[in-house]
């Protein structure tokens, strides 16, 4: 089953004030033919030209082991303003959700390479997560389990 959730309040009051939680939105599809599922701010924010702002998203997400959820900024960020995600594309694996580190929670990178203050409000979409099936070889035979959150795959726990 897929599904977005908003993570507890004990991780979201790490980043925001708790009076938010109730007023943010989870990830949805804006048209019926939309593939991404887009990622509301929970507070605006501003990027100053040559800025980096790491966002919070409040959001984790759970899907089958044979997915992934790929993370992009939506098309006009870049076109427009020459706003990028640092990491170009974010993958999230079906175990990063409830990890011991920061339960799943996903956050998003962005930097400014534009000439202009880059603005979001509150609520305004600024990212958008795809949802892709993925093969492995015949002959993979990873027994590996993941054992921490952002960047913890190449820590492994045997079995």
């Amino acid at each position: 089953m897929r599904r977005f959730e908003k993570v507890s309040i004990d991780e979201f009051n790490k980043y925001y004030d708790k009076k938010l939680y109730e007023e943010y939105d989870l990830p949805k599809r804006m048209t019926s033919h939309s593939a991404g599922y887009d990622f509301f701010a929970i507070e605006g924010f501003t990027i100053k030209p040559g800025e980096i702002k790491k966002i919070p998203t409040g959001y984790k997400v759970t899907f089958g082991s044979d997915e992934m959820l790929m993370i992009l900024v939506r098309s006009s960020m870049g076109f427009k303003y020459n706003v990028r995600m640092t990491n170009q594309v974010g993958i999230i694996e079906s175990d990063y959700y409830n990890n011991i580190d920061n339960e799943g929670h996903m956050f998003i990178s962005l930097q400014n390479e534009g000439d202009k203050d880059y603005v979001v409000k509150k609520g305004d979409a600024y990212a958008q997560g795809i949802f892709v099936k993925f093969l492995i070889c015949d002959d993979d035979t990873t027994t590996n389990k993941r054992i921490g959150g952002i960047g913890s795959t190449n820590k492994k726990k045997e079995g």
